[in-house]
């Protein structure tokens, strides 16, 4: 990387912060291009070289860290069950995604921002239009890894749709609790996937005769 190309990731990973910061601090409606450009001390137009807008800044770092899902989910070992590599590709994943936002910006407001976009409506609709066409690619990810066709079999999208669901419920149940750490969503989210089997397949009525 040259000396204009450092100085370009700087100013963008500058405004980056800036931007998280005033959406944590102050929400995100409540924020505008012009407060964000006024805290790193450069134009709007400089704002919009680097984003299309503050929701592309508020998704900037989710959108690093679904990338790193993605191509874990595609590095899984091929006889691997569909839901087990999904699994494993997320909770394996974790350290390596935790290092990547930390490049950028602290873990910790990665998480509060995380908490704004559960909490802020266009957010959150814009949040789940993404959670939607990504299962859909992991779907397609899951069919070619296991040799079918994703428009002829259902099951790739059964299968991404199930573990998308856990995934959402402990995004919610994450938002809503007291522990913002990156580590508390990751033992949650886990917690939860571990009992994706056991909720299929389980008897969920104890101490009764079969």
């Amino acid at each position: 990387m040259n000396l204009r190309e450092r100085k370009k990731q700087r100013t963008r990973d500058a405004l980056l912060r800036a931007a998280m910061e005033l959406f944590a601090t102050r929400g995100y409606e409540e924020t505008t291009v012009d407060d964000i450009a006024a805290a790193v001390d450069v134009s709007q137009r400089t704002f919009f070289r680097y984003f299309a807008g503050k929701e592309e800044a508020a998704f900037y770092v989710p959108r690093l860290a679904e990338t790193q899902v993605v191509e874990a989910v595609r590095a899984r070992p091929p006889g691997e069950a569909p839901l087990e590599a999904l699994r494993r590709a997320v909770l394996e994943s974790w350290d390596t995604i935790s290092e990547t936002i930390e490049e950028i910006v602290p873990v910790e407001l990665h998480m509060r921002v995380y908490r704004v976009i559960e909490s802020t409506p266009a957010l959150l609709a814009a949040h789940l239009r993404r959670a939607a066409e990504l299962e859909e690619e992991l779907a397609r990810i899951i069919a070619e890894r296991e040799g079918l066709d994703v428009d002829a079999d259902p099951r790739p999208r059964i299968v991404v749709a199930l573990f998308g669901g856990v995934i959402r419920v402990t995004e919610r149940l994450w938002s809503a609790g007291d522990d913002l750490s990156l580590e508390g969503m990751r033992q949650l989210t886990a917690t939860y996937l571990d009992q994706v089997g056991p909720a299929l397949a389980g008897n969920w009525r104890t101490g009764q005769s079969p």
